[in-house]
């Protein structure tokens, strides 16, 4: 017989062999419900775990913010002393000149050269001007000819005096005979008019004798002029000091034209140097003439060499805000020469008294610049200031400190009031 089939559906299982019977719904979620639970004791382990980590972190942040802290001090004062500054400077000679011919000629001698130490009035170098040799000779003989001249011209004066007293002598006797009626009237009237004949020609000797003095005069400027000309042949040395350029040699022709013409020598003084120097405006104030200075120059380590401030430009550079200052500096070994570059320490007077601070103390911030102070029993107090001066290292404080302060150095940019400190060495 043929098994009659059962319908299959949920909730029934067969009863045949080898068919299980499928599990209740709550035995099929079990497993997930032990995994959340297990994932929920995991997370709250960590949870825990980190709220204890962030106490511990709170506790240390805690205990270091209440812990003392250490930092290096200095104790500031005022100070009234000059500031002693360093600038670069430039040396030139105390005089130097470019030396022309004066006199047209051939280079007959040269007796320097570049290098050599020569002394005020030493002669440099002679010319071979034979044109300018002939026209002074001319002009002597010129000279000469209207001195003959103005003698010849005397010597016509003398004459027309005595024909002068001759005809009033005539004229006068002719007077006498022409009232007793012994001479004519016509040859009165002719006496007379020699008289004035004579007086014209006496006055015009005199002019002649004028004319010969003018001459002479000019004459003589001209000989003069031509004697300077000739004494310019020789160039010898403005003043003492060393040759810095030549420029002609043995044979050379040169011109009495100093604006077409090339210098024959350069010459400088260098036993006392001006030593250029541009001092700040910062430190203008106080500059004053008189003040003593060391110059150095790299090339020479260990050497300095003393000097005062002499001059200044009384005015400052507009484009860089300082003061052109000279400064003498002797030389008379000759070790500095015009043209180095040099280092200038002056010492210059402050206007009042002021604190000096290290630069490393000071912070930076929104407020302006700031320092901590380390008030008694090491507690800090941050304390706003005035910078009047920076000189690098170190800056001058004109508000904010009174000069009896302990300071710290390097202090930390979060540091607030209060903070108790240790001050190390």
């Amino acid at each position: 017989m043929t098994e009659m089939s059962q319908p299959q559906g949920r909730g029934f299982a067969s009863t045949g062999v080898g068919v299980r019977e499928a599990p209740p719904p709550r035995l099929r979620k079990l497993p997930f419900l032990i995994l959340l639970a297990l994932l929920a004791i995991v997370l709250l382990i960590g949870m825990r775990r980190h709220a204890a980590r962030e106490q511990d972190a709170q506790s240390f942040q805690q205990e270091q913010a209440n812990a003392p802290l250490s930092l290096r001090a200095t104790k500031v004062t005022k100070v009234a002393g000059p500031v002693r500054i360093e600038l670069p400077g430039q040396t030139l000679a105390w005089e130097q000149a470019r030396l022309f011919a004066r006199a047209t000629g051939y280079i007959a001698e040269r007796r320097v050269d570049i290098g050599s130490k020569v002394k005020q009035g030493d002669l440099l170098v002679r010319i071979s001007a034979p044109d300018l040799d002939q026209q002074y000779a001319q002009a002597q003989a010129q000279l000469a000819l209207y001195k003959a001249q103005l003698l010849q011209s005397k010597a016509q004066v003398e004459q027309t005096k005595a024909n002068l007293n001759l005809a009033k002598l005539t004229f006068g006797r002719s007077s006498q005979l022409v009232k007793n009626n012994f001479e004519s009237k016509q040859n009165n009237d002719i006496n007379a008019a020699n008289v004035e004949t004579q007086n014209a020609n006496l006055q015009s000797a005199q002019a002649g004798v004028e004319v010969a003095q003018a001459n002479i005069a000019a004459a003589q400027a001209n000989v003069d002029r031509l004697k300077q000309l000739v004494g310019f042949k020789d160039v010898t040395a403005p003043f003492k000091g060393v040759v810095t350029a030549r420029n002609i040699e043995v044979g050379d022709l040169v011109s009495a034209d100093a604006n077409s013409g090339t210098p024959l020598f350069s010459m400088a003084r260098d036993d006392i140097l001006r030593v250029q120097v541009s001092v700040p405006q910062s430190e203008a104030a106080g500059l004053v003439d008189g003040l003593e200075s060391k110059v150095q120059a790299p090339e020479m380590p260990g050497k300095t060499f003393k000097g005062r401030v002499a001059r200044n430009a009384n005015s400052l550079a507009s484009a860089s805000r300082t003061l052109l200052t000279e400064v003498d500096v002797p030389n008379p070994t000759g070790e500095l020469r015009p043209g180095m570059f040099v280092r200038v320490a002056l010492e210059i007077p402050r206007p009042r008294p002021l604190v000096n601070i290290p630069a490393p103390s000071i912070l930076f911030g929104a407020d302006g610049p700031r320092v901590v102070v380390i008030d008694k029993d090491d507690v800090v107090r941050v304390a706003k200031i005035a910078i009047a001066r920076d000189f690098g290292t170190n800056v001058d404080v004109e508000q904010g400190l009174s000069g009896d302060e302990t300071i710290a150095l390097d202090p930390p940019v979060d540091i607030r009031d209060g903070r108790k400190v240790s001050i190390r060495k």
